[in-house]
């Protein structure tokens, strides 16, 4: 027979679980909003360069409530679609840019689910490739 106080031991035990082996001083405060937003600009803007072969010149990430909006300015083009544009096929880049980022939404929505913890419940993606050149990403997250 297990003494009394020897049992609510036991019992505080199996309610509180084993200590924590980690060190309290390895410990890291949750990433600020503006370091979240500075890596969603960072995550965008590399997979456009890697995914595109060009990128933009800058990028600027908006996280609000439940919203994540990521801009890219000054979008470059490709020596091809540069060429469609100046020749009146804006929209031909426009429809084969769209295209293509909803095939690879999947990493953009990996690089902002990590950045933010969040699951993104939403997408989509518009681009202005006559000047000014723009790209904007909207983000829902659950």
């Amino acid at each position: 027979m297990i003494p009394i106080s020897d049992r609510e031991q036991s019992e505080r035990d199996q309610r509180e679980g084993p200590e924590d082996p980690s060190d309290p001083r390895d410990s890291r405060d949750p990433p600020t909003q503006a370091q979240v937003q500075a890596e969603l600009a960072r995550e965008i803007l590399r997979i456009h360069d890697e995914s595109y072969g060009k990128g933009a010149k800058g990028a600027k990430a908006i996280v609000a409530g439940d919203w994540v909006i990521v801009l890219l300015d000054e979008l470059e083009l490709l020596p091809n679609e540069k060429f469609l544009v100046e020749n009146g096929k804006a929209d031909t880049v426009t429809q084969v840019r769209t295209q293509y980022m909803n095939a690879i939404q999947s990493s953009f929505r990996a690089a902002v689910e990590r950045a933010t913890g969040r699951t993104v419940i939403g997408f989509t993606s518009a681009s202005s490739v006559e000047e000014p050149r723009f790209v904007a990403e909207v983000f829902k997250l659950r």
